[in-house]
């Protein structure tokens, strides 16, 4: 039996992450539906600027997804502007490059402070009122929670962390006929996966890798797939096609990434990676969303 459509139609949606990149474009789209779409992010100049040129009726609101009060600041906001909540997506993320051995601290901590506190303040803060309207929450996680790889450790545990929060809240709210999702997503072509891309350790490692798993799609795809996962308020959205048999295989998955560990360019990568380390990017809107988001 086919699930019943979700009209997105006067549908008042909140992003975060939403200045650039893949929540950017899923705000586009839905817009495009007729959705009443709230923009949160870092960028107030950016913001402004693309909530002004939506389709449909929009509201911006500068906020960190790690800042409590500001976050719940926009979702009141978003209440006043729109009258409530109907679905919620925690975007926002970061990943910077680097290895468990030399990656800064501070590099760490910012990325699980944004990529794991930051859903679980984006999720508190937005599910009350979109439990009062039996609407939908989504969290994008990545490829990378069931599959870690080196390099990303603080990216893959924060996703990893992050999916399994996810599921823990989908099965406690379920009895309120609100709906909980996560998306999958492997490489999507932004601003910050092209960066991470230039970095030589990754570059050395893809370059023994094959070329499908690195490939990025492009952000309209990821966009598709969260305007159409939301249609349906599904509980799980996938980006390209082949990541849902990654899933479905997710020890297979794991097992296959423990064994690139063995391999000299992998190695030669962490060298590289050590002698370089990156410290923490910027949140997804100020350079646009996590290598795998």
């Amino acid at each position: 039996m086919a699930r019943e459509r979700y009209d997105l139609r006067d549908k008042v949606i909140l992003i975060t992450g939403a200045a650039r990149g893949i929540g950017l474009a899923a705000a586009k789209r839905l817009s495009a539906r007729g959705a009443k779409v709230a923009l949160v992010g870092l960028e107030p100049e950016l913001l402004e600027r693309e909530a002004a040129a939506l389709s449909g009726e929009a509201a911006w609101f500068h906020a960190d997804v790690t800042d409590r009060d500001a976050l719940r600041a926009a979702v009141d906001g978003t209440v006043e502007r729109f009258g409530g909540i109907d679905v919620a997506i925690a975007n926002a993320g970061i990943s910077p490059v680097g290895t468990v051995r030399t990656l800064p601290d501070e590099a760490f901590e910012r990325t699980i402070s944004v990529n794991l506190i930051g859903v679980w303040n984006t999720l508190r803060a937005t599910m009350e009122p979109v439990i009062e309207r039996q609407g939908y929450l989504l969290t994008i996680a990545s490829l990378s929670a069931p599959g870690p790889a080196p390099l990303m450790a603080p990216y893959t545990a924060s996703k990893a962390a992050a999916e399994n929060l996810t599921r823990s809240l989908q099965q406690e709210i379920a009895h309120t006929g609100t709906k909980v999702g996560v998306a999958y997503f492997g490489f999507i072509d932004t601003d910050l996966v092209r960066t991470g891309f230039s970095h030589e350790a990754t570059q050395k490692m893809q370059a023994n890798q094959p070329g499908t798993l690195f490939k990025p799609i492009p952000v309209s795809a990821a966009a598709k797939a969260i305007e159409q996962g939301v249609e349906r308020r599904a509980a799980t959205i996938v980006a390209p096609w082949w990541v849902r048999p990654a899933l479905v295989g997710r020890g297979l998955f794991e097992f296959t990434f423990a064994r690139t560990g063995a391999d000299p360019a992998v190695a030669e990568s962490v060298k590289l990676a050590d002698a370089t380390p990156w410290g923490p990017s910027e949140p997804e809107d100020a350079a646009s969303p996590s290598a795998r988001a």
